[in-house]
């Protein structure tokens, strides 16, 4: 696996925001740390109880700001509430929105370590190689959504 270019990412998420994402009810996806390299497209690995991978997005782009500000641009398109997004900022200056262009769901959720070679899940992201991303779209249990 590349893992050098830095031009994906594996996230873990709850259920709940993978669906929403991946459905198109959650057009973004908030950060309390940003990638240090550039990231085009973010795979989601879906956490307990589901524990796979279960689909992916390209990027339309990031934005940093304080967490009041990124409310206010992307509150109607974050699918959580304002008092999720409060707690989950609490106490921080800056805040990082992750975009998202379009989602592609995969029909049949795929084990971490099977694809990817990868025993554990982030904490909270990893870079992967591109090469990942290219075996997904090529999968034939992909099925992409509309573009938001």
């Amino acid at each position: 696996m590349d893992s050098s270019t830095g031009r994906a990412a594996l996230i873990s998420l709850h259920p709940e925001f993978a669906e929403r994402i991946l459905s198109g009810s959650k057009r973004v996806e908030f950060r309390r740390t940003r990638f240090s390299c550039p990231v085009e497209t973010v795979v989601i690995y879906a956490t307990a109880p589901i524990q796979r991978v279960v689909g992916f997005f390209d990027v339309e782009t990031f934005d940093a700001d304080r967490p009041a500000a990124l409310w206010r641009r992307y509150g109607a398109v974050a699918g959580i509430d304002a008092r999720r997004f409060a707690e989950y900022f609490a106490g921080r200056d800056t805040g990082y929105a992750i975009c998202v262009a379009r989602a592609y769901a995969l029909k049949t959720p795929l084990d971490l370590g099977e694809f990817m070679g990868i025993e554990r899940p982030p904490q909270s992201f990893q870079y992967i190689g591109r090469s990942v991303v290219g075996s997904l779209r090529s999968h034939p249990c992909v099925r992409q959504r509309a573009a938001s």
